[in-house]
């Protein structure tokens, strides 16, 4: 697979979001499952996995998916980049400081990881605690050893401008897809300017850019999240429908999937992007990952951008969520 940069750090040009082996998409695989499609990935040409310690059932206790990440991948560790985030309050540090709280959430990942360095380590979510001194603690972690680069996640460009001017960030992790642009406007832009790589999440849109959900597709009723993703509305995949009829038509062209489709365009259009799809399907994951290999050419796209920006999006998350 091709590579690309997050930061000084390289990794494939798609990588893999784990989180469903552990949340979001209802009932959870088994572990051995779980592991081979994760080994399934690399040997397919993934070297870029993310994780979270909240990433666990029903997001009720630690840990759970760096457990299963780290088992997976311990054998290759040395081949492949691991991302994975911390949730940090503002109790955790009101008497202490950012720095010995953020090193305590490392130390446990670390252990879950089984390595003794976390190639990306991410705020997950801002909450009440200064990024500024997140940006601190994350310098130290950095001339310390135990991470290569730090991260942030859902924000906007003005907290990525401040955390950055402490201590330089490798990576952005934001919600991006075809029906999701709002980074587009000036969060892509800084990060591409200023050499800080982006990592679309649900860059599929949680499967609706796949072409396999319909207006009665039913979702399962616990931990799943497309129950309440915007554009997953029975009225909204709906209203939905001529984005996906879009990507078929493209996916026919260049005999390729729809949700490869989507992939590539976002490939084309930055050089900094690198979208991190999830699933707990072994032949989608293989799928989305060779979305590498769909290179649509610079009239390809610039037709399947213009018809896409004609194209009204119903449901809309953004970063607040």
């Amino acid at each position: 697979m091709k590579t690309r940069k997050l930061g000084n750090i390289t990794v494939s040009d798609v990588g893999m979001g784990c989180m469903a082996f552990s949340h979001g998409y209802g009932k959870i695989p088994t572990e051995k499952y779980s592991i081979e499609a994760i080994e399934n990935a690399y040997s397919h040409g993934c070297a870029f996995f993310d994780t979270a310690e909240i990433y666990s059932p029903n997001l009720s206790g630690i840990g759970h998916n760096e457990l299963i990440v780290g088992k997976a991948l311990e054998s290759v560790r040395d081949k492949v980049v691991i991302g994975t985030k911390l949730f940090l309050g503002y109790s955790e540090v009101r008497s202490g400081s950012v720095y010995d709280a953020v090193r305590r959430h490392l130390e446990g990942s670390l252990k879950r990881l089984k390595t003794d360095m976390a190639d990306i380590y991410y705020l997950h979510r801002t909450g009440g605690v200064s990024v500024e001194k997140v940006a601190e603690a994350m310098g130290r972690l950095i001339d310390e050893g135990f991470i290569r680069g730090w991260g942030l996640s859902q924000v906007d460009a003005n907290v990525i401008r401040r955390a950055h001017s402490v201590v330089p960030l490798s990576a952005v992790q934001n919600i991006y897809s075809m029906v999701e642009r709002d980074s587009e406007a000036s969060v892509i832009p800084y990060c591409l300017k200023n050499n800080i790589g982006f990592v679309p999440f649900s860059p599929i849109a949680s499967g609706l850019l796949s072409g396999k959900i319909t207006a009665e597709t039913r979702f399962e009723t616990v931990d799943d999240v497309r129950n309440w993703v915007p554009q997953l509305s029975r009225s909204n995949i709906i209203g939905n429908q001529p984005i996906v009829e879009l990507l078929k038509e493209y996916a026919d062209l260049k005999n390729a999937t729809p949700a490869q489709i989507s992939l590539a365009w976002m490939l084309h259009k930055y050089p900094n992007v690198v979208p991190i799809p999830g699933s707990k399907n072994k032949e989608r994951i293989v799928e989305n990952l060779n979305a590498s290999e769909v290179e649509l050419t610079d009239e390809e796209f610039s037709a399947l951008e213009n018809s896409l920006n004609k194209c009204k999006v119903y449901g809309h998350r953004g970063f607040g969520r």
